[in-house]
């Protein structure tokens, strides 16, 4: 009985083989064909809104809504480094960075941006 059952433990074993190896390949190919996903962090698509909230100056700034002041200032530091009119950057960009920070502190500006 022994000799006949070795070769039935080993043709199952390289019946799971080969079934484990093609799923494998299987799964290798639609892991390649898959969409392209960036890896990178996605922006807001939208335009400004006409009056600030201050969910869309915490987009701007890339901070929470209730983040602390120390948060906002060192985000709109960042922000202003990369957006600053002085350095090619965009002066109503500027304008609503700046507006972003004073609606995320909590203080008004009159009627918001100047443009």
């Amino acid at each position: 009985m022994a000799s006949v059952a070795s070769p039935i433990v080993v043709g199952t074993a390289v019946a799971a083989g080969a079934l484990g190896g093609r799923y494998l390949i299987g799964a290798w190919q639609a892991f390649k064909a898959r969409p392209a996903i960036p890896r990178i962090r996605k922006f807001y698509p939208g335009g400004f809104q006409s009056v600030m909230t201050r969910r869309e100056a915490a987009l701007i700034l890339g901070v929470r809504e209730h983040a602390v002041t120390e948060k906002i200032k060192e985000a709109h530091r960042r922000v202003m480094m990369a957006n600053h009119p002085d350095a090619g950057g965009s002066h109503y960009l500027a304008s609503k960075i700046n507006e972003a920070k004073d609606a995320l502190m909590g203080k008004s500006r009159g009627s918001g941006s100047a443009f």
